[in-house]
C-alpha cells in the first residue's frame, strides 16, 4: 500500500511569514526604546574629581516665593541675571552659579533659570531648596 504524502508549502507562500515579520517589527521597536526627554542634560563631575572653586568665582542667585530673581539682596529680572552670568563667565571660565529656590516658587521659574544656565554653557551650576525657617512646630 502506498501512502499519500502531503506536499509541503513553501515558507513564502504561507501566512506565517507575515506573522513573523510583524513580530520582528514589534521586537525591534521594543528593544530600540524611545528617546524620551527626561529632563536637562547636564554634565556632572566625575566621582573622583576634585575641583576647587574660589569664593570670588561664585554667583549666588535666589528665587523667592513670587518667582522673582534676587541677586545681592535686590530683585532683578532674568535678563539681568543672564547678563551678569555671561560677563562673569567671560571674565572667569571657572564661574559657578548657585541658585537657592524658595519651596513656594513657581516651578517654571526654576526651569527657566536652569535653561538659562544651560544656554550660557555654565559648567558649574548648583541649586538647592531654601530651608524652611518656621522650625517645624505646629500649633
Amino acid at each position: 500500500m502506498k501512502l499519500k504524502r502531503r506536499t509541503r508549502r513553501r515558507f513564502d507562500d504561507s501566512s506565517a511569514s507575515s506573522d513573523i515579520a510583524f513580530l520582528l517589527i514589534i521586537y525591534f521597536i521594543v528593544i530600540a526604546g524611545f528617546n524620551v526627554n527626561k529632563g536637562f542634560l547636564m554634565n556632572l563631575p566625575a566621582k573622583d574629581s576634585t575641583r576647587l572653586i574660589l569664593r570670588d568665582d561664585l554667583l549666588r542667585f535666589e528665587l523667592n516665593a513670587a518667582g522673582e530673581v534676587i541677586y545681592q539682596n535686590q530683585v532683578r529680572d532674568m535678563s539681568f541675571a543672564a547678563g551678569e552670568i555671561r560677563s562673569a563667565a567671560a571674565a572667569n571660565p571657572n564661574t559657578a552659579v548657585i541658585l537657592t529656590v524658595d519651596p513656594l516658587s513657581p516651578w517654571q521659574k526654576v526651569v527657566s533659570f536652569v535653561e538659562l544656565a544651560q544656554d550660557l554653557k555654565i559648567d558649574s551650576f548648583s541649586f538647592a531648596m531654601k530651608k524652611d525657617d518656621t522650625g517645624g512646630t505646629g500649633s
